[in-house]
């Protein structure tokens, strides 16, 4: 985790591929990859130390480990999900872990087809926006809804992302399979954000 903020702290920002000077920062990191075997999920979870398992309530293994932070799913299928990570690379070491403690119970367990399924981003360009303007302008792409959620929901069509966008000036973006289409994303927002920049009374 700390060498990902270092990084962005002491290193000039690229303004060719951050026009906007500002960087969203990864903060989680959805993965799936198959252990190609059929696995018994009460042995698990009666074995693992980390583990939960509530068949009435969800049918998976719930699995914690500390480093890197993260909560796995594990399906009879041999289908995992791996859920928590900061990083691409922290994603693939955790599930990789994750497939060696079921290695380790005597499963033979694989590591095939592991897959980023979704990158979640956020990041504060500091200056609170107009969000009804800018819905109106953008009605095509935006739902705003203040009484159901305070944000305003903007469906991207190119990258394919989704966008919260909040008053504040917070934004969280969802939906891209690589780190670059979030920020793709973010640049292409940017300046309609200015646009729409509320005036400080």
């Amino acid at each position: 985790m700390a060498e990902q903020g270092d990084l962005e702290g002491s290193q000039p920002i690229d303004l060719k591929k951050h026009p906007s000077g500002i960087i969203p920062t990864l903060q989680n990191i959805v993965s799936t990859v198959n252990l190609d075997c059929k696995l018994e999920l009460k042995l698990i979870a009666l074995q693992a130390r980390n583990a939960e398992y509530n068949p009435k309530r969800f049918a998976a293994v719930i699995m914690r480990i500390r480093e890197p932070k993260t909560t796995a799913l594990i399906f009879a299928s041999g289908k995992m999900v791996c859920t928590g990570a900061k990083s691409e690379q922290q994603s693939k070491l955790a599930a990789r872990k994750y497939a060696r403690i079921i290695q380790k119970l005597g499963f033979p367990a694989k590591f095939k087809d592991f897959k980023i399924q979704n990158i979640v981003g956020s990041c504060d360009v500091k200056f609170p926006i107009r969000l009804e303007g800018l819905a109106y302008s953008h009605g095509a792409f935006s739902s705003y809804e203040p009484e159901l959620f305070p944000g305003l929901i903007y469906r991207m069509k190119q990258p394919k992302i989704v966008l919260l966008i909040f008053v504040s000036g917070k934004i969280v973006l969802t939906g891209a399979k690589v780190r670059e289409e979030t920020y793709m994303a973010f640049e292409n927002i940017y300046p309609v954000l200015t646009e729409f920049r509320k005036n400080q009374q």
